[in-house]
């Protein structure tokens, strides 16, 4: 059985180094921890510590690690798997991976360590190699995200075809001058709605202009000088996409003191009020209860070796309602017609 004194041997480090690195611990440069990870995965370490018991056989305990537990898509998402673990009588443990990527390893591993069943992730980081070494004896969920350098199963929402029918509505209603908003174009799921937004710019005959693409890293106010340019500017947009239901309720709240609340707009998710505000918000309608029950169904099939060895990618259908957020552009002489039209539904 391979031993922390062999990692470290392998490294170069004390066995006192190694466990530094395996506990997130700071103090360890940069260098000594990527020759600790390295070292952890070319000999396939895992750490040996307690656990919950399996009881019966059973999984008693499963994690899940989400990047904000603040956020109302992720908060949905646990209690979706909450309410599947419940029916099992299989505990289920919770952490917050925050917005730095370094960090992410160190924390989900930190999770692994009580050796829990399973667990399901909705990664920050862009490498999952790291798991590799725990996947002989954790199954292993990713979601929202999938993953990179590792073979694993994967639930996640259909970005792209979402984002390219909600810019495409907007070109529908006349508009040419569409700004995205979104968070760190790094984000997997930004990059992909931000592809669906200039695949819908493309097909409807209108070259995407990087100035409308804006960016933010942390509170989505941030947006808020970019957003004051494209708005202000000689040539203003006339509608906005937002990438996310956060940034979302920012800008809804900076445009009302703007006074600008007939700005169209649609937004990537949806979020309490939004149909309720003046004009409603039309919105591509995420389902994060049903990706929770998938990726818990998926885990516990897994877990009861129920399910086929070989991993698999389930994309979800994101349907794009329609309120009263998305009017036509008062100044185009009709609605600009893009080709097909997405299948949406009014939602009051």
């Amino acid at each position: 059985m391979t031993t922390m004194r062999d990692v470290g041997a392998l490294a170069g480090v004390s066995a006192k180094t190694v466990s530094r690195v395996i506990n997130g611990e700071e103090y360890v440069s940069a260098d000594v921890r990527e020759r600790v990870q390295k070292a952890i995965t070319v000999l396939g370490f895992v750490p040996n510590m307690l656990s919950q018991s399996f009881r019966n056989g059973r999984d008693s305990a499963i994690g899940v690690a989400v990047p904000d537990l603040s956020d109302g898509f992720f908060g949905s998402v646990i209690q979706s798997v909450e309410r599947s673990a419940r029916r099992r009588g299989t505990a289920v443990l919770v952490t917050s991976l925050g917005d730095d990527p370094a960090t992410e390893s160190g924390t989900v591993s930190g999770l692994l360590r009580r050796q829990i069943a399973g667990l399901v992730i909705a990664p920050i980081s862009t490498e999952h190699g790291y798991l590799a070494a725990w996947q002989p004896r954790t199954h292993i969920i990713f979601i929202d995200r999938p993953p990179h350098g590792l073979r694993a199963d994967s639930v996640v929402e259909d970005d792209v075809a979402g984002a390219r029918a909600g810019v495409q509505h907007l070109i529908e209603q006349g508009h040419r001058r569409i700004t995205f908003v979104g968070n760190a174009a790094a984000v997997v799921t930004t990059a992909r709605r931000l592809a669906g937004y200039r695949d819908a710019l493309h097909a409807g005959g209108i070259s995407p202009d990087p100035s409308l693409e804006l960016f933010y890293r942390g509170d989505a106010a941030a947006t808020v000088p970019g957003l004051e340019h494209v708005l202000a500017g000689a040539d203003p947009v006339t509608a906005v996409f937002s990438s996310n239901s956060q940034s979302s309720v920012a800008l809804m709240s900076e445009l009302a003191t703007r006074g600008r609340l007939d700005l169209p707009l649609v937004s990537f998710g949806d979020f309490p009020m939004a149909a309720v505000l003046r004009p409603p918000v039309t919105v591509l309608d995420q389902n994060p209860a049903r990706v929770g029950e998938a990726a818990a169904e998926r885990l516990f099939a897994r877990i009861d070796g129920l399910s086929q060895r070989r991993s698999r990618h389930l994309v979800l259908p994101v349907p794009l309602l329609v309120r009263d957020s998305s009017g036509p552009d008062p100044n185009s002489q009709r609605p600009h017609s893009s080709g097909s039209t997405p299948t949406r539904k009014r939602k009051t």
